[in-house]
């Protein structure tokens, strides 16, 4: 799925609209180069998710953790913001510990994550950030796999206003 923002609030709105159909467990893989978004992206997914406080890039520290709440359900649910740009190695990633990473009891957001998606498993959902031909807009590229690509289905028509026709080959 395609989908085009205009704005890093317009960005915040996608991945809020996005985290709705969020669950313990899931891990969400972000791309794009430097300034596209990724953090923009998490801000909006944490900010739909109740987190309160500033969420930054964990580019220094690798990981970031926050107290969340699932939408609708108010369960309490940790939110793992990691950001592997500064590992020089896949070996990095691993001695971070699975654990750390891939947890069933929370979400887990990656940036730079197809550097790693070997990692991240089959069941994951891919948030790939473009810059567009316009200052403020913003491409972005949305793919499920394993148990995410039918969700990604589902959430589909919330995402509508976002959506870009894609050009027929």
């Amino acid at each position: 799925m395609v989908l085009r923002t205009h704005g890093a609030d317009d960005t915040r709105a996608l991945a809020a609209t996005i985290a709705e159909a969020l669950r313990p467990g899931d891990v969400v893989s972000l791309s794009g180069e430097l300034g596209a978004g990724k953090t923009c992206f998490v801000q909006g997914a944490a900010s739909a998710l109740g987190v309160t406080g500033r969420v930054t890039s964990p580019t220094f520290t690798l990981v970031r953790p926050y107290q969340a709440r699932l939408p609708g359900d108010d369960v309490a649910v940790e939110l793992v913001h990691v950001d592997v740009y500064r590992l020089d190695r896949l070996q990095e990633v691993v001695e971070l510990g699975e654990d750390v990473i891939l947890g069933d009891e929370q979400i887990t957001f990656v940036e730079w994550g197809d550097v790693v998606d070997a990692l991240l498993g089959t069941d994951r959902l891919e948030v790939e950030l473009a810059l567009g031909d316009a200052d403020d807009e913003r491409i972005v590229r949305v793919r499920g796999h394993g148990r995410w690509a039918d969700r990604v289905a589902d959430v589909a028509p919330r995402l509508q206003r976002w959506a870009v026709q894609e050009p027929s080959r």
